[in-house]
């Protein structure tokens, strides 16, 4: 009715202008007034607040988009630079090309594992967390041994060593972990990966390790330097920015990464040309990685003050996001927040009180922790 009435209205207004309109033109006005509402739903639709998927909010590097632009050119060819990619990669990982095993390999590489340890084979993993892999293994009847996270939300370390036996066939481990943003103590991540490398697989998911401090520190990429039996795997979705481009890949042992290779992961013609063209710009420009760490960091920060001054549970977060304890129910929460266009990760049982929120644009963050301090002064007043 609304929109009828604003037609309407201007059709008065301008009724001697259109008289003198030739058809196209008329044709061409009737259609920017009847898109009115569906401009204003858009205009909604941008509005949403979406700090849920661990996205990187601060874009992608300087010729990203002009690198995808010229690429279009050549989409009716399959991709020719994959193996200078893979070469780029591996300079950066201080490894041979051979293995680099690039791609979103996660869940076809629980497949191939699971297959290889056969039905019954085991793969830990630590819950709440990113379950990829080990739901590919369970998909050709792996099974799953879920770890909880300790105390401080951290991979219990201890708990999951005391799970391997001859049953296992990898161990799982996502550091910085997610949901919980934790990571441990660099020398004793690594040499905890050292040891257990030596009885069984470990696959190390560093996919938000770039948001944290001492990378280089930290990366057990240095693991396979050494000759553990260790995979690591990167993303170009998160601190790139790349995450409608979906690409990563895996650095891995010779060994481990030929077996992988002969399963058919890995192979270089397979890559989205327009993800290759990107992730090819976004690879060399490290200072573009620098300062999202930095505005990353320096949002978190502001987060968790915030939450101590309310004093709230929180985890020691080094990811892209924070985890705290609002001691409300999820549901409350996130609908509170949802009211005010902010949209927030699901829920980790069994943290039905703990929410997890991504870092986005400075102005997005402060729209969130004011709703976050609305919520709990209303709470305790």
């Amino acid at each position: 009715m609304s929109t009828i009435f604003v037609v309407f209205i201007l059709t008065l207004r301008i009724d001697p202008i259109i008289n003198t309109m030739n058809r196209h033109a008329k044709i061409f006005l009737a259609a920017c007034i009847w898109s009115l509402p569906y401009a204003s739903m858009a205009q909604n639709k941008m509005e949403e607040v979406r700090l849920s998927m661990n996205e990187n909010a601060f874009g992608q590097a300087k010729g990203v988009k002009e690198a995808i632009i010229q690429a279009l050119d050549s989409i009716n060819r399959y991709p020719t630079a994959g193996a200078e990619f893979i070469r780029d990669i591996a300079h950066r990982e201080g490894v041979d090309p051979e293995q680099i095993i690039p791609g979103e390999i996660l869940p076809l590489l629980g497949v191939y594992l699971g297959l290889k340890g056969g039905a019954g084979s085991e793969f830990i993993y630590t819950v709440p967390g990113y379950p990829a892999l080990v739901n590919g293994a369970a998909k050709v009847g792996g099974k799953v041994v879920s770890v909880p996270l300790n105390e401080r939300l951290e991979n219990d370390l201890p708990a999951i060593a005391a799970k391997i036996n001859t049953k296992t066939q990898a161990v799982f481990l996502v550091n910085p972990h997610n949901p919980s943003g934790t990571v441990i103590e660099d020398t004793t991540f690594r040499h905890f990966v050292h040891e257990i490398a030596k009885k069984v697989l470990v696959i190390v998911d560093e996919a938000y390790l770039e948001f944290a401090d001492h990378f280089e520190d930290r990366t057990v990429v240095k693991n396979i330097w050494e000759g553990d039996n260790v995979i690591v795997f990167r993303t170009f979705a998160k601190t790139y920015g790349l995450a409608g481009l979906s690409l990563g890949y895996a650095v891995a042992s010779k060994k481990v990464a030929a077996y992988l290779k002969e399963q058919g992961l890995g192979d270089p013609h397979e890559l989205n040309s327009l993800s290759l063209a990107a992730a090819k710009v976004a690879l060399k420009d490290q200072e573009f990685i620098r300062q999202v760490h930095t505005q990353v960091s320096a949002e978190r920060e502001k987060w968790h003050t915030l939450l101590d001054s309310l004093h709230l549970e929180r985890t020691q977060s080094q990811g892209n996001f924070v985890y705290f304890n609002t001691k409300r129910p999820y549901d409350e929460v996130a609908a509170h927040l949802r009211k005010q266009g902010i949209v927030i990760g699901r829920v980790f049982e069994p943290y039905d009180t703990w929410v997890r929120i991504t870092i986005g644009l400075p102005d997005e963050n402060d729209q969130a922790r004011q709703a976050i301090r609305n919520l709990i002064s209303t709470s305790t007043n």
